[in-house]
């Protein structure tokens, strides 16, 4: 406790205490969808193990209309009720507790048969809502108060009831998409009403030894949201209607504003939070963008919130609050908020995970235990497939040793972290590094492996990466540089710039190459003023009535693809359109569908289509190359050449983009195997 005093002190809510302030949020994993229940128990008492003092599921739907999706998991019948008691019995031996999220999903719901305050359809979704009567709305409050009931027979310690980023609840609160003139719309008494009716019936439904949170919208950052009063009037209904704790919900999922991607700055919304302090007497939880202890600590010590919500930090390491205890928060695996193998997969209908832990939500699958006998393993590249590996398989009790010839850990990590917006790479590098040295891994930085030397290694393991792609674009005369010289050898580019390439490096090119000085995510003021957000106590729903002020870009960009597809189409589902648009806001020119014909001091010269048509020049001091990578398979075909057995993996071993999610995974597989 010495180590974060505010974190890991106990919370008093009257008829139980919380053993430290640290909630893990709700994530719709999909691991109750899989009717696999040693599986959905396993992920949460592992969590449970690790000091969580109290645990939300992913959300459970009341009734079929509200179903996220068709046939989302929830408590419908006794069965269910009987697999969910698996879960909270496997979470009470482990001296946890858990909530059970009630989420009705409301116009949000992917099916004909949604409901809504008013048939407004959904930008995220193809089906307009059917707009309920009084006795379509009396049945959803009844089924709300019914799997409330029903989650305490599970065995839960409570539930969250839902009702923030844009679901159920919320479309009822703001004229944005209640345009009712019944009871149940125009005021804001009226629109407040079936919120605050439906805790008060699950109040009733559950007893008073049960705990409620209540997931409120604090700032919508939609048109026509909740003013602050609005928020802060409801806030102390909720209270009185019997809720126990109150949780921050941050924006609409329609919100054109991003809110928990990587170049959102940490701890972005917990000043909205702040404001509602005092003005309740229940505690207040704070969320989003808070990933290690030590920003934790930080939020509570300045008074922002009673509690702090942390999700996605428990994929990547079901021991934080343990580490943290430990005073090894170095050794705590960050979360660096990329989405890619989380809400990217939740939104693909994939099996949540975590990039930087594959094992999240597959524990029973990926299992690393220590290993029959120990093995001489050699591991040759020091990027994030070879890293993650050696990690894996000193938990298994082999003996490692890495080999990297640069001077430093992290391979294309080491070029992420350069991009404004993903500093939170820097974090992860130094956490392999920690960890390296804390499992007694054998690391030879400066150093090439050879044949010679790694004949002598039980298995040898080549992760030495990619190279560059050369697009071979004929160049009389012009400024034609790789993305390498410009993100890790500091190579000087004019101040308009052709970038050749319209992947995930192309536009992380493009973001390094607008911006100079500060980095927004660095800078919360700022970060602010660029996507647009205001005060809600200001402007209603917080959205700046100036709109989004982003700094003059720092360059004139172009940025090209050969596809005649979109621009960005291949970008992650979730983080996708914040770099569109991010570039768009910096005025960068992107084209699609074009031939590279040459380059000259004039620029870049280009076609359109098959038939090389429209030639024009795109003018340009500099050409950035960012046309894809290569294996770097040379010392892996030496190696078979001279008979000594390999295993290949990352990028040598498949180069289609920088994929560190499926190089983290393969490699961790592998270490799993060996």
């Amino acid at each position: 406790m010495a180590n974060y005093p505010h974190l890991l002190a106990p919370l008093d809510l009257g008829f139980t205490t919380l053993k430290n302030r640290v909630l893990m949020g709700s994530m719709h994993t999909g691991l109750e969808e899989t009717k696999d229940w040693n599986r959905v128990a396993t992920f949460y008492a592992e969590r449970a193990a690790g000091g969580v003092a109290l645990m939300v599921t992913g959300g459970m739907a009341p009734n079929r209309e509200g179903g996220v999706f068709p046939g989302a998991a929830g408590l419908f019948n006794d069965q269910d009720i009987a697999n969910h008691k698996v879960v909270t019995d496997r979470v009470h031996d482990h001296d946890g507790k858990i909530c059970m999220q009630i989420l009705h999903a409301g116009r949000y719901a992917y099916s004909p048969d949604c409901v809504s305050a008013s048939p407004v359809k959904s930008p995220i979704s193809p089906f307009p809502p059917k707009e309920l009567d009084e006795d379509g709305i009396e049945k959803q409050i009844a089924d709300i108060a019914e799997a409330a009931r029903r989650a305490k027979e599970a065995g839960y310690d409570g539930v969250e009831v839902m009702g923030s980023e844009g679901y159920f609840l919320n479309q009822f609160l703001v004229t944005h998409t209640n345009k009712r003139t019944d009871r149940w719309g125009g005021s804001l008494e009226n629109r407040m009403r079936l919120p605050i009716e439906v805790v008060k019936r699950v109040r009733a439904a559950v007893g008073e030894a049960f705990i409620i949170i209540y997931r409120l919208s604090m700032i919508d950052l939609v048109p026509n949201g909740q003013t602050w009063d609005e928020v802060v009037t409801l806030a102390r209904e909720i209270e009185k209607a019997g809720a126990t704790i109150i949780n921050t919900g941050i924006g609409w999922h329609e919100a054109r504003i991003p809110t928990i991607a990587t170049s959102v700055p940490r701890r972005a919304f917990t000043w909205v939070t702040q404001k509602l302090m005092g003005e309740v007497g229940i505690p207040v939880i704070t969320s989003n963008r808070i990933n290690t202890p030590q920003v934790a600590e930080d939020v509570l010590a300045d008074g922002c919130a009673d509690m702090v919500s942390m999700a996605r930090p428990f994929l990547d390491d079901s021991q934080f609050v343990a580490k943290a205890m430990r005073g090894e928060a170095d050794l705590i695996a960050p979360c660096i908020a990329c989405n890619q193998a989380c809400l990217d997969h939740t939104f693909s209908g994939k099996m949540t995970s975590c990039l930087v832990n594959p094992r999240a939500c597959f524990e029973t699958e990926l299992v690393i235990e220590k290993a029959n006998a120990s093995k001489a393993i050699a591991i040759v590249g020091g990027g994030p497939a070879g890293l993650s590996t050696a990690l894996a398989c000193a938990d298994r009790g082999h003996k490692v040793t890495v080999f990297e010839k640069a001077s430093e850990i992290g391979g294309q990590l080491n070029m992420a972290k350069t991009i404004p917006g993903k500093e939170e790479f820097y974090g992860l590098v130094d956490w392999y590094a920690a960890s390296l040295a804390a499992k007694g891994v054998d690391l030879r930085l400066d150093t090439e492996a050879k044949v010679e030397i790694l004949r002598d290694f039980d298995e040898v393991i080549i992760a030495t990466g990619v190279t560059p792609r050369d697009p071979s674009i004929p160049n009389e005369g012009g400024h034609v540089v790789g993305y390498r010289d410009v993100l890790l050898h500091g190579t000087q580019v004019g101040d308009r710039v052709a970038v050749v390439g319209a992947g995930g490096i192309g536009f992380d090119v493009s973001e390094f190459l607008v911006h100079e000085g500060e980095s927004p995510t660095e800078n919360l003021a700022a970060w602010k003023e660029e996507w647009g957000v205001g005060d809600p106590e200001e402007t209603r729903g917080g959205l700046a009535p100036e709109g989004p002020q982003p700094e003059a870009p720092a360059r004139q960009i172009t940025l090209l693809q050969r596809k005649s597809t979109k621009v960005g189409k291949g970008l992650g589902k979730t983080t996708g359109w914040i770099h569109r648009a991010a570039l768009q806001m910096k005025n960068v020119k992107m084209m699609g569908g074009v031939n590279y014909e040459k380059v000259t001091a004039e620029g870049l010269h280009v076609s359109f289509g098959e038939a090389r048509e429209n030639p024009q020049v795109i003018e340009a001091d500099t050409v950035v190359i960012c046309a894809g990578q290569v294996s770097e398979r040379s010392l892996a075909d030496s190696l078979e050449a001279a008979g000594v057995a390999c295993h290949v993996i990352g990028g040598a071993d498949v180069a289609a983009e920088l994929d560190a999610k499926r190089a983290i995974d393969q490699g961790t597989r592998l270490a799993a195997t060996l």
